[in-house]
């Protein structure tokens, strides 16, 4: 397939009290026309730094990227015509009403009048904004507001969208309506880079998924490829509060045959192993000698929180919801 993002050796370095920081350490990309590319790291990883290389709003320091076939370090101008961005905290106008934004966006980017009220009714149908397109844009809930700022984003028909966590402070509902739009808009062949620190959101939604973490890509697959390397089944397991320290709890199941590793995580204990079927009534046993009970017991198969935490050492929600360059 034709690549939408080719980026080869990106890296970034950052002055911050008397010392270097390195962001991004030799990122290579390759994503390709007409999929969805979720981007996931922990606070710090690099994450945010790529994706303002990518969209030209950080200078790169070294290494090449392409996005939608200009090279984005030689011809920024180039480069910001073909992509659009829908950052975390959106670009709306607040005073303006929604169709009063969209028609500035279109304008700015250099469509005539009628072509700009073309396109403005073309994306207020695909986002079903009319029932408030003419209120100021103060007055919309979350959810609307962020419809509002993906129609932003696509207004000059870009060939590249980056979506910086597009849902992030939206409720359930709104989420999933998001969610449908993002589908819709893939399936109309526009190229989709996405942040998010919703580990279902990127399985739910991407072809293929990139974990970044200290400044590197440390896993790149479909959501299915990389829960498969992980291989083993997930025990997730909520001991009654008797006063018996969890940690001392997830020690003695650590000894168990078949149990390859077993943490405590938020009250409960998640634990890796080779064969659930044989391993449950070992561990059950166990616990009925040490006289632990319990709140809940769950087997499955590997998450995509199971692959990040693999992979970096910790669950994303442990590592903060939004990550800042410094």
């Amino acid at each position: 397939m034709t690549a939408a993002i080719v980026a080869h050796e990106l890296r970034k370095t950052f002055a911050a009290r008397r010392r270097q920081i390195e962001a991004v350490r030799g990122i290579d990309l390759r994503v390709s026309a007409g999929e969805v590319f979720a981007f996931l790291g922990p606070n710090g990883a690099g994450k945010t730094t790529t994706v303002r290389m990518l969209t030209t709003l950080l200078p790169i320091d070294s290494g090449t990227a392409f996005v939608a076939g200009v090279d984005v370090g030689r011809d920024p101008v180039a480069a910001r015509r073909r992509i659009g961005l829908v950052g975390q905290r959106g670009g709306a106008d607040l005073a303006a009403t929604g169709r009063e934004n969209l028609l500035l966006q279109g304008q700015l980017y250099g469509s005539d009048r009628a072509t700009a009220e073309r396109r403005a009714a073309e994306l207020i149908e695909l986002f079903a904004l009319g029932e408030f397109v003419d209120r100021r844009a103060q007055t919309y809930s979350g959810g609307q507001r962020r419809r509002l700022e993906l129609a932003l984003g696509l207004m000059h028909n870009p060939r590249v969208l980056f979506l910086d966590e597009p849902t992030t402070g939206l409720d359930p509902h709104n989420r999933a309506n998001l969610w449908e739009q993002i589908r819709t808009l893939r399936e109309s062949g526009t190229t989709i880079f996405l942040t998010t620190h919703y580990l279902e959101e990127a399985d739910a939604l991407a072809n293929r998924v990139a974990i970044v973490d200290h400044g590197r890509v440390v896993a790149e697959g479909t959501p299915a490829e990389l829960k498969r390397e992980l291989g083993s089944q997930r025990i997730r397991l909520t001991p009654k509060a008797d006063g018996t320290p969890i940690e001392e709890i997830a020690a003695s199941l650590r000894t168990l045959p078949l149990v390859e590793e077993a943490q405590p995580a938020d009250g409960a204990i998640r634990l890796t192993v080779a064969d659930g079927a044989r391993v449950l009534p070992a561990l059950l046993d166990r616990l009925r000698e040490r006289r632990i009970e319990l709140d809940s017991l769950t087997l499955a198969e590997p998450s995509l929180d199971d692959v990040f935490l693999a992979k970096t050492g910790r669950a994303l929600r442990d590592t903060g919801d939004l990550e800042q360059a410094p």
